[in-house]
């Protein structure tokens, strides 16, 4: 249950802040002054590397986890759309936002800015979604157990430790 849990943690944590990225931050490049934007991206890039690569990685770990090894009453099926949705945001990442903030690192490009934040909606709708199936395969193992949500948690925190 505690790899649920941190599955849970880690995917709502990403969809959080992919919903902000794509509301507030990607937008706000627009206003950033052009005689300095390439050192502001520069400093985005490097520590929202360092906020969003582990978080990823643990995130991709987990889901192949669970692929593999399903808690009882989680269906192959939903197990592999978490994988899909999680392969489409990596994919999205590396072929189409990567390629504009390398573009981007030169200073401002409008053409550059609007595709970024236009595919970027493509991360958001993928955490979107597995967010949702990670509450879902939460529910699912709660459900099962036929104890209430309040027993199941603190009892699985402290068995394991």
């Amino acid at each position: 249950m505690i790899v649920l849990l941190v599955h849970l943690a880690v995917t709502l944590f990403m969809t959080g802040l992919i919903w902000f990225v794509q509301i507030v931050h990607y937008p706000l490049f627009a206003r950033v002054d052009s005689q300095v934007f390439a050192l502001y991206h520069d400093a985005h890039t490097r520590l929202t590397t360092w906020v969003v690569g582990p978080a990823m990685l643990v995130e991709a770990a987990i889901a192949i986890f669970l692929l593999v090894w399903r808690p009882a009453g989680v269906s192959f099926q939903m197990s592999l759309l978490g994988v899909l949705a999680l392969a489409a945001i990596w994919a999205s990442t590396w072929l189409l936002q990567v390629p504009q903030h390398h573009i981007l690192a030169s200073g401002f490009d409008d053409a550059a800015h609007s595709l970024l934040v236009d595919s970027n909606w493509i991360r958001t709708c993928g955490w979107t979604l597995r967010s949702l199936l990670a509450l879902a395969l939460i529910a699912i193992v709660v459900h099962r157990s036929g104890r209430a949500v309040d027993t199941v948690i603190p009892d699985v925190v402290i068995k394991e430790r």
